[in-house]
């Protein structure tokens, strides 16, 4: 039995990271179903369970990798956020951030200098901040 399903499955596109995703938005959609009146609910789980079977079973190996691949950047992008979102709370005791008045350009000064005269590394622009 196995052998056969492998023989099956040779040449079709399989799970993936998305696939993951979509089973677990349809498995808490389906949850949903249960305590609700709605069969909204229902009914987009069946859809995306549907999708997902799809995709597996596809034999358009590059299209599917090519989800796959967006979603993966996407979700790259997200964690790296997060982290400078980390990264910049750890340091709000340490320095001020400010933004350069002419390029928008986020710069860190060390607190308790008292008034001091910044300098854009980006533009060079030159203004004044408290730290």
């Amino acid at each position: 039995m196995r052998q056969k399903m492998q023989r099956f499955m040779m040449g079709r596109y399989g799970a993936d990271p998305l696939g993951q995703v979509y089973m677990g938005i349809s498995l808490v959609l389906l949850f949903l179903s249960l305590f609700s009146k709605w069969d909204i609910f229902y009914i987009l789980a069946l859809a995306l369970m549907g999708y997902e079977y799809y995709r597996m079973m596809s034999k358009q190996i590059e299209k599917r990798y090519q989800e796959n691949q967006k979603f993966m950047n996407w979700r790259y992008q997200l964690a790296v956020k997060k982290n400078r979102r980390r990264e910049h709370a750890k340091q709000r005791k340490i320095y001020h951030f400010y933004k350069c008045p002419s390029c928008s350009q986020k710069v860190r000064v060390p607190r308790g200098k008292g008034r001091i005269c910044i300098t854009c590394p980006k533009c060079r622009t030159e203004f004044v901040k408290k730290s």
